[in-house]
């Protein structure tokens, strides 16, 4: 008998505890639940595999449009443009907001014993008119069309109304000892001072080699554009041209 009591007491809690463990399994403990929530909003860290987020591109520093405006075979001076000109010791004209600059940088080439001259700098639309028509009239007297002048003129002579010199922000620059303004002018000591230094007073070489499928004008180490110091660096840094500059943006 005693047998009998000892099996059915067994038999009593082997049940519950079959009961109490089908109550547990039952009870909400979905991972909605436990785990923490997923934000649906982005990473700031980037994607969820918990890489860095890829650095935004370049672009250029200055918040002066001014020092940017791009002038080429396709963007010509905007009509609205006016400047102030401040004239050069020898009766030149340059925007005033870069003459600063510009004189900084004259200033240290002639501290390394250099003789640079400025030879060009801002010219009227009419100006520009002038020196194009005389460029196509000497191509004309060389045996070209007059169709053929005028193209082969705007690759030497920008297109009046595309050229930055009537923006005022560009200069050309010779040596004293060498005033030809052709490919020999990058042998010359102050080619090679400006082509290493201008970037530091905000200059950059407008029209650099390789480049004039870009630009639409020839090689020209002479021919330099006041962009600001801060993107002039940035240019010099990326080896690019202004239309290249400006587009990554």
């Amino acid at each position: 008998m005693l047998f009998w009591i000892i099996a059915a007491c067994l038999a009593v809690f082997l049940v519950g505890m079959m009961i109490w463990r089908g109550q547990k399994n039952a009870s909400p403990s979905s991972a909605a639940e436990t785990d923490p929530p997923v934000s649906s909003e982005p990473s700031p860290t980037g994607p969820s595999t918990g890489a860095p987020a890829p650095s935004p591109a370049w672009r250029p520093i200055t918040t002066d449009g001014w020092k940017l405006t791009l002038v080429n075979f396709q963007n010509p001076v905007p009509e609205d443009h006016a400047i102030q000109t401040v004239t050069l010791t020898n009766g030149l004209r340059v925007d005033e907001r870069c003459y600063d600059d510009l004189q900084a940088m004259m200033d240290a080439c002639r501290e390394e014993g250099l003789n640079p001259v400025i030879c060009s700098g801002y010219r009227t639309h009419e100006e520009q008119e002038e020196l194009f028509q005389n460029k196509v009239d000497r191509l004309i007297e060389q045996g070209y069309s007059e169709t053929d002048a005028t193209r082969e003129a705007g690759k030497v002579v920008a297109v009046p109304g595309t050229s930055e010199h009537e923006l005022g922000l560009a200069v050309d620059i010779a040596d004293m000892n060498h005033q030809l303004l052709d490919e020999s002018q990058e042998d010359t000591e102050v080619q090679k001072w400006l082509l290493e230094h201008c970037w530091e007073y905000g200059f950059i070489l407008r029209y650099p080699t390789g480049k004039s499928d870009i630009t639409g004008i020839i090689y020209e180490p002479w021919h330099y554009r006041y962009v600001g110091r801060e993107d002039a660096e940035q240019i010099r840094a990326l080896d690019v041209c202004l239309e290249e500059y400006l587009a990554e943006n």
